[in-house]
């Protein structure tokens, strides 16, 4: 048995594809989860309850954490470090496996211009302080106990939910209006493809060799701006590449409208430098080329529904 904590998110539902190459039974934990194969087991849960994660966990080999709480300071300091307790305890219980699917807000600013899995650990914000808790319970449990667990981290999405480059380019092209950039539109960022990332986990967590360890998800490092990106858009949707940058001090004024904003505001640094994450250590151990972002965009932009 594989479950995923999370399933109905943009990689749990793309995790939940690509598992089926490797077993054929497939837990799918949350509120309210749907099937994705046909022979899915569906096990609705409330996962800030410890009694109900250890229900789900039990049984399982391999466990993935790819749930998203809500994109809140708050929320996350109060349901994040209990919950990730909660799934050490029960794999360490049921002998399970724990594949965490993380991001990079915990790493040091200074360093964000070239990511690799040495990258150090200094988190400036809120939400980053609580993944960088995470992060330290992980590797503990890596250095000094018996449970195999690994953490696959990935860079912003691109892909159809949860990506700022849909939200704030794709969609606001489609509606005639300029895109939306923040802070700074020259500045290199690179993205990871969902389908690339989850492809990746599901990998990863049937590797048992790959465990004890911290992964970069394969992620193209094509030299792109936030300009470039939107140019790319532009050219697949045959329009013309408009945009608008928001200054940090307008994140904050447009926050009191746009909750998503206010919590992203502490995370803005991230646009006003270079953002370079590179996946170079999976790539070779797994012979994986990352998807380029000119069929990236191709994707979304045949395939999104809005």
């Amino acid at each position: 048995m594989q479950t995923i904590l999370g399933a109905g998110g943009s990689i749990g539902f793309e995790l939940a594809k690509e598992l089926p190459k490797y077993t054929n039974h497939i837990r799918l934990v949350g509120r309210t989860p749907k099937k994705v194969n046909a022979d899915d087991e569906l096990f609705p849960a409330k996962l800030s309850d410890p009694k109900q994660v250890d229900r789900a966990v039990s049984g399982s080999a391999v466990v993935y954490v790819t749930i998203g709480f809500e994109y809140s300071a708050k929320s996350w300091q109060q349901l994040w470090p209990p919950f990730i307790k909660s799934v050490i305890t029960s794999c360490k219980k049921h002998n399970a496996r724990l594949v965490f699917f993380d991001n990079i807000y915990m790493y040091d600013p200074d360093f964000l211009g070239r990511m690799t899995e040495e990258t150090p650990m200094r988190s400036v914000s809120k939400k980053g302080a609580v993944r960088q808790e995470i992060a330290t319970l992980l590797l503990h449990e890596m250095a000094h106990s018996d449970l195999d667990v690994l953490i696959a981290r990935s860079a912003d999405f691109i892909g159809p939910k949860n990506s700022v480059l849909v939200e704030m380019v794709y969609k606001n092209l489609l509606k005639g209006k300029k895109a939306d950039w923040f802070i700074s539109a020259d500045k290199l960022h690179n993205f990871t493809f969902t389908p690339d990332a989850a492809k990746a986990t599901a990998i990863l967590g049937n590797t048992p060799d790959a465990y004890n360890q911290v992964w970069h998800l394969p992620t193209d490092t094509t030299p792109l701006t936030g300009k470039d990106w939107v140019q790319l858009f532009a050219n697949q949707m045959d329009m013309a590449p408009q945009v608008r940058v928001l200054p940090q001090w307008l994140l904050g004024m447009l926050g009191i409208f746009i909750p998503v904003l206010k919590e992203f505001r502490e995370m803005s640094y991230q646009y006003d430098r270079d953002y370079v994450f590179e996946s170079s250590k999976f790539e070779e151990r797994f012979n994986f080329r990352p998807t380029t972002p000119e069929a990236a965009v191709k994707a979304i932009v045949d395939g999104l529904s809005v």
